[in-house]
């Protein structure tokens, strides 16, 4: 199961985000999204867990903690929308 976490401090590391989930089951990734340009964190991430049960036992047991002073917000990834193509490639028309 992918699971969101909202409202990082900026200072979070993926070690204490891991650690943090892995008290509750196997954690198969970690990912705290950046912003391109600036490699700074946006403040949110994912966690993948193998075991739903497991998954489901820690965004309830998480939501809400404080992680470096921020109440964590954790619940279900929902599935990212499709994006239209950034850019014009592809297009051929001047």
């Amino acid at each position: 199961m992918n699971i969101y976490v909202g409202n990082l401090s900026y200072k979070a590391m993926e070690d204490e985000i891991r650690d943090m989930f892995q008290s509750f089951g196997d954690v198969a990734s970690v990912r705290i999204i950046t912003d391109h340009e600036t490699g700074r964190s946006k403040g949110f991430g994912f966690v993948e867990m193998e075991d739903d049960e497991q998954a489901k036992a820690a965004i309830e047991e998480l939501n809400g903690v404080e992680m470096l002073g921020r109440p964590l917000t954790v619940n279900e990834a929902r599935p990212r929308a499709p994006r239209a193509p950034r850019g014009n490639f592809g297009n051929d028309r001047y």
